[in-house]
């Protein structure tokens, strides 16, 4: 963050030109993807690997997979291009192509390296598969190649596209944005100094992980955004075998089981006559004004159960992180003014595998004055 996203938006601030409106999905969907390469593979968004048009190719990938595939009122149209390798399914073989030359040199890199002491996840998954039988060193590759992209798949655009949200939110709703601001400065204020990111030019205040633990308004405000715009807004799950679900509702084997969270997130039975509405209070103890969080199955956006999302955690840390760090330092100002009550009625979403804002999140920063 202190590499990259900060010294953007530093240098946006200097701007007084048409130059300081800039997409903010945008930026926040590179950043998120710099970030999970670096944990996730502990590579650097600056080395040669990025150079690949990695990202592009996954973006076309998933909305090719989906449009074209998905929603394919006949899957045997999509069958015949993959066929005659025409159209998008020509388009979807040479994106991963792409995909596999990105995740399998990630791999050769972390084969090859002799300091056992990487902390990054592929690393760890390296050392833990030494103990799993494979057919052969082919199918491990692929074992790997596969941990990379679902990596990939699960914090790459999901982190951005609640982030994008949230800004848009609070650009409409600026008793909240006071409110987060209110409690960063109290915990701030109560604490010690924090972590800075400083250069010559620049000084900017990083919240520590006990810090961002304090931020209970920022975490409901985060879950309330996911409420009503959930990152993955329909999962869609394949039976196989028949079986009858707990309120008696018969499936056969071969379906497709659906739930949107989208949906629930808006629904009067769930969550009450103000279900619409943009409120983070409604997470927050009325005694104590601490975070309650919700049932999984009535806020299912990590999944339920066995198969909730392991990221979940790490999710909410980075999201805090970056929301913490931003709007303690900047305004972020929506050139369209951000979400009102009719905008809130027809949000402008893209209909896609992930929930992301249509044309983007057009904004101009300036600092905060203290």
């Amino acid at each position: 963050m202190n590499q990259t996203l900060i010294p953007f938006l530093f240098s946006s601030c200097d701007r007084e030109d048409n130059d300081s409106v800039f997409d903010l999905q945008e930026v926040l969907s590179k950043f998120t993807f710099s970030t999970i390469c670096k944990v996730a593979f502990g590579v650097d968004s600056s080395s040669s690997m990025s150079d690949l048009p990695f990202s592009q190719a996954f973006d076309d990938a998933v909305e090719i997979c989906f449009f074209s595939r998905f929603l394919s009122p006949l899957p045997l149209i999509w069958k015949i291009k993959k066929f005659l390798n025409f159209g998008s399914e020509k388009r979807l073989k040479e994106a991963i192509e792409i995909i596999n030359s990105f995740a399998m040199q990630i791999i050769r890199s972390k084969l090859q390296e002799t300091d056992q002491k990487n902390q990054d996840l592929l690393s760890r998954f390296i050392i833990l598969s030494s103990d799993l039988e494979f057919q052969d060193q082919e199918h491990k590759t692929k074992f790997l190649r596969d941990i990379v992209i679902s990596f990939v798949l699960a914090g790459k655009d999901t982190t951005s596209s609640v982030l994008t949200w949230f800004f848009w939110l609070l650009a409409g709703n600026p008793r909240v944005t006071r409110l987060i601001h209110q409690e960063l400065a109290e915990v701030a204020s109560l604490s010690e100094p924090g972590p800075e990111f400083t250069s010559k030019t620049l000084r900017m205040r990083m919240f520590s992980y006990e810090e961002l633990k304090k931020l209970h308004y920022l975490h409901a405000t985060l879950s309330e955004t996911m409420r009503l715009f959930p990152p993955v807004a329909i999962n869609s799950r394949l039976t196989v075998d028949d079986d009858v679900l707990p309120d008696g509702t018969r499936v056969g084997r071969g379906w497709f089981a659906d739930y949107s969270a989208y949906a629930m997130g808006r629904m009067e039975k769930i969550w009450g006559g103000d279900c619409r509405e943009f409120k983070p209070e409604r997470w927050l103890d009325e005694n104590d004004g601490k975070f309650q969080p919700s049932d999984q199955f009535r806020f299912p956006v990590f999944h339920c159960g066995p198969r909730t999302c392991l990221g979940k955690e790490l999710g909410y840390i980075q999201m805090k992180a970056i929301a913490a760090a931003l709007i303690y330092e900047f305004e972020i100002l929506a050139v369209d003014g951000g979400a009102n009550a009719e905008r809130m009625m027809n949000p402008p979403y893209v209909v896609s595998l992930l929930l992301k804002m249509k044309g983007g999140l057009k904004v101009k920063v300036k600092r905060r004055e203290r």
